[in-house]
């Protein structure tokens, strides 16, 4: 059974940063890819960014430039790092992964972003 678990969220002001943490349960997660999406109230999820086997990354364009994806195979954790926040970046975000043709969410972090 692979188990993701978020944590770091919090409120933060416009212009903070925030670092979120994504800790996987998974005996291969050296050669996992991890994925990051978001869901701001009324609003769809939304993927924002990847991380894969090689610590290679891809973002989508509302967060390149602000957000970093790194990843710890020793702990099995996947980080984002979060800087210049915007109020639009309020959201719960969720780290997921697919394994298997199975895929697998965390419960999800709140980030509030607000002065």
């Amino acid at each position: 059974q692979v188990q993701l678990v978020e944590s770091g969220g919090g409120l933060a002001q416009p212009g903070g940063s925030l670092k979120l943490s994504c800790t996987v349960s998974c005996t291969i997660f050296s050669s996992t890819d991890v994925h990051w999406s978001r869901q701001a109230p009324g609003k769809e999820r939304e993927w924002i960014g990847a991380i894969d086997r090689l610590g290679l990354t891809v973002y989508e364009d509302s967060v390149k430039g602000r957000f970093t994806l790194s990843r710890d195979n020793a702990v099995t954790t996947v980080f984002l790092q979060m800087s210049s926040l915007k109020p639009e970046d309020t959201a719960i975000y969720y780290c997921h992964t697919v394994l298997n043709t199975n895929h697998y969410w965390g419960q999800g972090t709140q980030v509030t972003v607000s002065s």
